[in-house]
């Protein structure tokens, strides 16, 4: 993340993406425990029935719970966002926005399933509405934790390396 969820909402800003999709974060916690993003329909932004573009609502809930995990965890933690689903209610007008919010005890949940080295997978939800309050999509983000391996270069001399058995074989492995 960047540094703190402040500067995220100002770097955010000026992200061509979300600059040209009329996508910005108006709200950010200091201590990251939750961000809004906002999305402006207008007539640059409009899909040809007018209401906001459903890929655009779901890119404007992509990468923040991911963002807001990253940044409480710290850097000895890898995250990923793996999936995410969406469903769309009504079509959307105006200004809608989104609020993502990570807890303390999901936190606390996180780097306890994670605390022997294994991932973890946890889904988030949020709301997209609109200016009314009306649900205009229900979303779902999974996100996948684990703590980061230690390198040979950064493990303590009286540390092994792990053997070629100890290596997962085939397909890509992230984390």
């Amino acid at each position: 993340m960047a540094n703190t969820p402040t500067t995220l909402r100002r770097v955010m800003r000026w992200w061509p993406p979300y600059l040209g999709a009329g996508v910005r974060v108006v709200e950010a916690d200091p201590a990251g425990r939750h961000l809004t993003v906002e999305h402006r329909v207008t007539r640059w932004t409009r899909n040809a029935f007018g209401t906001a573009f459903g890929g655009t609502m779901a890119s404007m809930t992509d990468p923040f719970f991911c963002l807001l995990i990253a940044h409480r965890l710290g850097s000895g933690y890898r995250v990923w966002d793996t999936q995410g689903h969406i469903v769309f209610r009504t079509p959307g007008h105006g200004r809608l926005r989104a609020t993502f919010v990570v807890t303390d005890e999901d936190l606390a949940q996180i780097r306890e399933a994670t605390d022997e080295g294994q991932k973890h997978l946890r889904w988030f939800r949020t709301a997209i509405v609109d200016e009314s309050g009306t649900v205009v999509a229900d979303v779902s983000r999974e996100v996948y934790v684990r703590r980061a391996r230690v390198t040979t270069s950064e493990q303590a001399p009286h540390e092994e390396s792990p053997t070629r058995a100890d290596r997962p074989t085939g397909g890509t492995v992230r984390g």
